[in-house]
């Protein structure tokens, strides 16, 4: 049996566990979360439940109940519909995740009427990005520090596709890198922020401080969490005023 917890008072479903483990990568970064290793679970109840203060514990996202827990106890005398028993278990969303291939970057920017010697630029830079990337994974002694990251990672991209260092600072105001529309920088021509994580961590669990970066200026509609190689884009809409997020993914160079 399983059971969702929200802190250390309410249970909000019960369910049980079906099958082995899997891993499922689509759920590696989940709001910040990593929980690409996971079990599937038929849930049999879902409401709210409220404990005394400190009856569920704190601690790792999963944990074992205690033998004498007054859970267990409630959990013995749960009335489970024979329905809930039998439902089939949801399908697995697919992965919002999207793998950029280096074809399908060429072909836009060319139906888009860039010049063939900006692509060529462009796609060598993302290669070489992606090599340095590799080679830090590649080895336990070459892990990057955030500064590296920023500098030999993040901060080339930006550069090959237009922006200057005039209109690109770094560590600005506490934002690792910010982007402006025009001088002087200042916030009322701040016009993307850019968060960076340390090399395969999970970087949507910037988001929450870059926005709130972001929300100083009316001009900035996109805000982008990454770790050098995994992008989360989130764009603003302009009327209802939230941001919704796509992730970007480069996908190995071409040999």
């Amino acid at each position: 049996m399983a059971i969702l917890c929200q802190g250390t008072i309410y249970v909000l479903a019960v369910g049980e566990i079906i099958g082995p483990y899997e891993f499922h990568e689509e759920f590696n970064d989940v709001d910040g979360w990593a929980l690409g290793h996971v079990r599937r679970v038929r849930w049999l109840w879902k409401g709210t439940k409220e404990f005394d203060v400190y009856t569920l514990k704190f601690g790792d996202t999963t944990q074992i109940l205690s033998e004498d827990s007054i859970v267990r106890v409630w959990l013995k005398n749960l009335d489970i519909s024979i329905q809930s028993q039998v439902a089939p278990l949801r399908q697995i969303p697919e992965t919002k995740n999207i793998a950029v291939k280096y074809d399908d970057i060429s072909s836009y920017l060319f139906g888009k009427g860039v010049a063939s010697d900006r692509i060529n630029n462009l796609m060598s830079q993302i290669g070489e990005l992606v090599r340095i990337a590799k080679w830090y994974n590649d080895s336990d002694k070459n892990k990057p520090s955030k500064v590296e990251i920023i500098n030999y990672l993040v901060v080339p991209l930006p550069r090959t596709l237009g922006w200057t260092p005039q209109l690109m600072a770094i560590e600005w105001n506490n934002i690792d890198i910010a982007l402006f529309s025009e001088l002087p920088r200042k916030y009322g021509f701040l016009n993307l922020v850019v968060e960076v994580k340390k090399l395969n961590a999970p970087a949507l669990s910037a988001f929450k401080q870059a926005k709130g970066y972001a929300l100083k200026s009316k001009k900035c509609r996109r805000v982008i969490v990454t770790d050098g190689l995994r992008y989360g884009v989130f764009t603003k809409n302009r009327k209802k005023g939230i941001f919704s997020c796509r992730i970007y993914e480069f996908d190995t160079p071409p040999q």
